[in-house]
């Protein structure tokens, strides 16, 4: 069991205070929005043994196990984080396995550098994702009824929102959603910019279920996406709290702090809340327009105090263990590879203890058994 030198992501979104809070440290005054636990080659994890990339690469079998390795490949399929959310990250989605492999093969037979800042496709891997919430969690998780969106739109009083209010009503779901996401996205820019403008406004005067959108248009001025947001569920977590994000669901996070899982890819396709490229006619390629309810995932109950977060998806399992005071020892051993995160409390991991934050890396079939009070998340995969 190898315990984890994790790499912290600054980008500007971050919060500030939440890891730190976290942690039991000083806040820098720094952005700290994601720490990344895995073997991505962007922010490998680091071992006493060297990378993590560096241990699986050396003998895949031997730290994955051998099922892992038949249905994943040589690598570890998933990659763990804790994010900590203080303004919102750009509206998203992910594409589907074969979006990703006929995406990547096209841009790398085209020569687009994988640097490159209007590179869609940096791998040939889907991106399903789950977050699991360890404070109140704000997030915008897939399309509302149309009719439901144009209720909100049209209760701004913004005249240049009515045609994408009368667009939502005269379409079946699906032509509704396509033609609304594609006229906002293609509006004229400085049009779009006055549009913004007076929607941010009239949110701000509003409050209540347009409060949300004041505080995105506050980070994101003029940028088309505050006016997309509203095409989304507000969804609001509550500690323990989740919501599963499949393929091309557009999606957003907007505060808080979660733990992150997904499958070890960095393909996203953005539709707005960014200064980065937004590729449309991709973008709409991947999105699928179907409204519904986002579908807010609590624990289920397992075995031996085991809570699993259930998913339909293989590359990644994620459950927690909330360890009571003077609670039994529980072993954990399985045949696949784990990374255990502790995120309160102190728990003891075979040799390490764990504190708010930390993280071992445990090979398949190696002994992991775990006792303590506090709460621990588990990663593994379904092999």
């Amino acid at each position: 069991m190898d315990r984890l030198d994790n790499t912290i992501r600054p980008y500007a979104w971050g919060s500030t205070t939440a890891l730190p809070r976290l942690f039991g440290t000083e806040p820098t005054g720094e952005p700290q929005a994601e720490m990344w636990m895995g073997a991505h080659p962007g922010a490998p994890s680091r071992t006493g043994r060297g990378t993590l990339v560096e241990v699986i690469d050396a003998d895949p079998e031997r730290e994955l196990g051998p099922d892992s390795v038949a249905k994943f490949g040589p690598r570890l399929p998933f990659l763990l984080k804790l994010l900590a959310a203080g303004a919102p990250l750009s509206l998203q989605v992910h594409p589907d396995l074969t979006q990703a492999k006929e995406g990547y093969a096209d841009e790398e037979r085209r020569g687009v550098p994988v640097t490159a800042p209007h590179r869609n496709y940096k791998d040939a891997n889907h991106k399903p994702e789950l977050i699991c919430a360890l404070t109140e969690f704000d997030g915008l998780c897939g399309f509302r009824e149309p009719l439901r969106a144009a209720a909100l739109l049209d209760g701004l009083g913004v005249d240049s929102l009515k045609p994408y209010v009368d667009l939502l009503h005269a379409h079946p779901e699906e032509a509704a959603l396509r033609e609304v996401l594609t006229a906002i996205l293609t509006a004229d820019p400085e049009e779009m910019t006055r549009t913004v403008a007076e929607t941010a406004a009239a949110c701000d005067r509003l409050g209540g279920d347009y409060a949300p959108y004041a505080d995105i248009a506050h980070h994101y001025p003029g940028d088309p996406g505050v006016v997309a947001a509203m095409l989304l569920n507000h969804v609001r977590l509550q500690p323990g709290e989740a919501l599963f994000l499949g393929a091309g669901v557009p999606h957003a996070y907007l505060d808080g702090l979660g733990v992150e899982i997904m499958a070890n890819s960095d393909n996203v396709l953005r539709c707005g809340l960014t200064p980065k490229h937004v590729d449309v006619p991709e973008l709409l390629r991947i999105v699928r327009f179907e409204a519904g309810d986002p579908g807010v995932l609590r624990p289920e109950a397992g075995p031996d105090g085991e809570e699993v977060y259930e998913t339909p998806i293989d590359e990644f399992r994620l459950s927690r263990y909330v360890l009571p005071a003077g609670g039994a020892t529980h072993d954990l051993t399985l045949t696949t590879p784990q990374i255990l995160l502790c995120t309160a409390g102190s728990v003891r991991a075979g040799e390490h203890e764990l504190t708010p934050g930390t993280s071992v890396f445990v090979p398949s079939g190696e002994k992991a058994e775990v006792s303590g009070t506090g709460t621990l998340f588990r990663a593994t995969v379904v092999a």
